[in-house]
C-alpha cells in the first residue's frame, strides 16, 4: 500500500508531483535543507504530545535559520482529514517543511503497526559507529534524514553514534540509555531532545535514579541493561551491543518496569486531533 502524500500551501492541499511506497521511500524527494517531525496516531485520530513535537520543529527552524510558519489549527485539521481520506486507521505520519518555502508542509502518512511483541519480550542488538556525531544535534533536520542512511548499519536493529571521546550519545533515530551502578545513565547534551525521551525522564525517577550522563563505550561490558526509545516504538529493549551481549542476553527488570510505567502514561496523555 503506497504512503498517503499532500502538500499544503497557503493556498489550498495539493498531490506531489511524486508517489513514495512509504515514509522511508518519500524521503528521496524532501528538500535536503529542512526540519521535520514524525511520530504516530492511536485510535486513528488520537496523538500523543504533537504540540511538543510542533514546538521542537519551531526551534529546529529557529537554530536553522529557516522563517517557519506554523498554523497548528490548520495542521491538525489537515492531518485529520487526510487520516480519514487514507482510510489507513493508525498512521505514522511526517511534517516536514523546506528552507526554500517555510510555509509549505509536506505531509506523508503510512499505515502504522507498533512493534513486533519479540522485539519487546527478546531485545534487539545495536552496533555502535565511532566518530559520528551529529555536527547540530538540537535540530531534527531532513539534512540528516538523507545522511544516517550512510552510517546505519545492515547488520543491527540501530546505529549507536560515538563522539570523539568514545561516548555513546544516540542513535541514529532514536535516544540511548543505559542501567549501571543502579542508576539510568542518558546524554544530557548533545543529543536530539526526544518526545518520548522527556516521557522516561518523567516516568523513570520513581523506578531508577537519573543521570544526565552518557556510558562510553568501553563501559558497555559492565551495563545492567540498555535500551532505546522513539516516538513511534517506545521503549526497545537493547541485549547486545557490539560484540557484548548484555545481562545473559535477558531483557532486564528496570527495563521492563519503565516500559510498563511509559505505555501507562502514554494511555493516560493521549489527546484527538
Amino acid at each position: 500500500m503506497p504512503a498517503y502524500i499532500r502538500k499544503l500551501t497557503p493556498q489550498g492541499l495539493f498531490i506531489p508531483d511524486y508517489h513514495a511506497d512509504s515514509l522511508a521511500d518519500a524521503v528521496r524527494y524532501e528538500p535536503h535543507n529542512g526540519v521535520y517531525t514524525v511520530t504516530n496516531t492511536y485510535h486513528a485520530t488520537q496523538v500523543l504530545k504533537l504540540d511538543a513535537h510542533l514546538d521542537r520543529m519551531v526551534q529546529s527552524a529557529q537554530l536553522a535559520n529557516i522563517p517557519l510558519v506554523l498554523d497548528r489549527a490548520r495542521l491538525r485539521q489537515t492531518l485529520r482529514q487526510m487520516i480519514t481520506d487514507s482510510g489507513f486507521g493508525d498512521v505514522r505520519f511526517r511534517i516536514t517543511v523546506g528552507g526554500d518555502a517555510p510555509d509549505e508542509y509536506i505531509i506523508t502518512l503510512e499505515p502504522f503497526t507498533p512493534p513486533p511483541a519479540h522485539l519487546i519480550q527478546q531485545g534487539v542488538p545495536c552496533v555502535t559507529a565511532p566518530h559520528s556525531a551529529r555536527l547540530n544535534p538540537l535540530v531534527k533536520s531532513t539534512e540528516w534524514m538523507h545522511q544516517r542512511d550512510g552510517i546505519k548499519k545492515a547488520d543491527a536493529y540501530e546505529t549507536l553514534l560515538l563522539d570523539d571521546a568514545g561516548h555513546i550519545l544516540e542513535g541514529t533515530s532514536s535516544n540511548f540509555y543505559a542501567v549501571w551502578q543502579n542508576r539510568l545513565y542518558t546524554a544530557g547534551e548533545g543529543v536530539l531532545g526526544g518526545i518520548a525521551r522527556s516521557i522516561v525522564l518523567d516516568v523513570a525517577p520513581n523506578i531508577i535514579p537519573v543521570q544526565l550522563s552518557p556510558i562510553t563505550i568501553t563501559d558497555i561490558p559492565h551495563i545492567q541493561e540498555a535500551f532505546i526509545t522513539s516516538s513511534s516504538r517506545g521503549i526497545i529493549p537493547v541485549v547486545k551491543i557490539d560484540d557484548h551481549t548484555i545481562a545473559d542476553g535477558c531483557v532486564g527488570q528496570i527495563t521492563t518496569r519503565l516500559r510498563e510505567a511509559y505505555d501507562t502514561w502514554v494511555n493516560d496523555h493521549l489527546e484527538e486531533l
